[in-house]
């Protein structure tokens, strides 16, 4: 009997438990959190038609408005003079620049002077018999001729019979003969026609130099042009004189000059303008790549956003109580980074930064700048 008690015992405890632990487990609920909806943030700003500059932006390479080209009309040594020949040396206007040895030929040129003066010497007996109203100036101009100076101009013939008289005794042939010779000695020296600076050099002192032989390039450092290519569109908003806003690629400086000359032919491969910027600045060298930005016109009723904030081409998203839309607009001109567009009307609040993922009708909270009050 005492085993049969403790077995019933035995068995409701078991079914307690049971039922007991499926009560516990039935009693347990389940907690599932509640999906937030994300809002997210938007900046905006609200439209303002009006005036916006078109700016065309070009860029180019700086070359010196003035430049010569060294060539040699003569042949001889070139001699060393009181500077080295060498890239990177500066001249005066007048200094001389290349001397190139010119002796022989200057002997030459001597001994038909010499020639010249003696057969002005020999008609002098003739014209004071012939012709003594010419004399006395042409006196003047013998006493005047110096043998280490150039050539002076002969006097003056207003007569018939004195032109006839000088003319046939060989005087003109023998001085035009001088000054022609002459005029090729001063060939022999090439002088700075400006201030500058020596950018390419090809010889050396010492050097045989040929006649048509290249020498060098001289450049003048005050002056320098910047040529670029604009759209035919705005060829006819350039004006001469207008100012121009140049920079380099890193920004470091800016620099103002001003359209010199605007092509009168369009490229026909890229439809393009020729403009020409004049700029000065100590600092500026040949070569030096610069971008400038020509100011072409004023858009009437427009706005300048974002690029990126186009769609399609011809839409942008606005915010309407919250809620993203999209309009149609009207792009006028792009530039690298925004676009000028109109057909926006006044008071439309606008996204004035791209929104990763947005589409319309998507719920967005406009940013607001929290502002802090200050007591003094």
């Amino acid at each position: 009997m005492r085993k049969i008690i403790l077995s019933v015992l035995g068995i409701l405890l078991i079914v307690a438990g049971f039922f007991g632990a499926k009560a516990i487990v039935a009693s347990k609920k389940s907690f599932q959190p509640r999906a937030q909806k994300v809002v997210k943030t938007v900046f905006t700003e609200v439209v303002e038609n009006g005036p916006v500059p078109i700016v065309v932006p070009a860029n180019g390479n700086l070359v010196a408005k003035n430049r010569v080209e060294l060539y040699s009309e003569v042949q001889g040594v070139f001699r060393k003079g009181s500077k080295l020949f060498k890239t990177g040396e500066r001249y005066q206007k007048g200094q001389a620049i290349i001397r190139i040895d010119a002796s022989e030929y200057a002997a030459s040129v001597q001994s038909a002077k010499s020639n010249l003066f003696n057969e002005l010497t020999s008609i002098m007996p003739d014209l004071r018999l012939d012709y003594p109203e010419f004399f006395s100036k042409w006196q003047t101009y013998l006493n005047g001729f110096d043998m280490t100076k150039p050539t002076p101009e002969l006097p003056e013939m207003i007569s018939e019979k004195e032109k006839f008289f000088i003319s046939g005794r060989g005087i003109l042939t023998s001085y035009y003969n001088v000054k022609n010779l002459e005029q090729r000695l001063s060939k022999y020296r090439i002088s700075a026609p400006f201030n500058g600076v020596l950018t390419e050099t090809l010889v050396t002192e010492g050097t045989l130099i040929r006649s048509g032989q290249k020498l060098g390039e001289f450049i003048n450092t005050d002056v320098y042009e910047l040529e670029v290519a604009v759209s035919k569109k705005f060829s006819d908003l350039l004006k001469v004189g207008e100012s121009v806003s140049l920079s380099a690629l890193d920004d470091s400086k800016t620099y103002t000059g001003k359209v010199a000359r605007i092509n009168g032919r369009v490229d026909q491969a890229s439809q393009t303008i020729k403009a020409f910027i004049e700029v000065r600045d100590n600092t500026l060298r040949e070569g030096m790549y610069l971008e400038a930005n020509l100011d072409a016109k004023q858009e009437p009723d427009a706005i300048e956003v974002d690029r990126n904030l186009l769609l399609e081409g011809d839409k942008i998203f606005v915010v309407r109580d919250t809620i993203l839309d999209i309009i149609d607009v009207n792009p006028v001109y792009f530039s690298d980074k925004t676009v000028v567009i109109k057909e926006v009307p006044d008071g439309t609040v606008i996204m004035s930064k791209p929104l990763l993922g947005a589409y319309t009708g998507m719920a967005v909270k406009v940013y607001e700048e929290k502002k802090t009050n200050t007591e003094g």
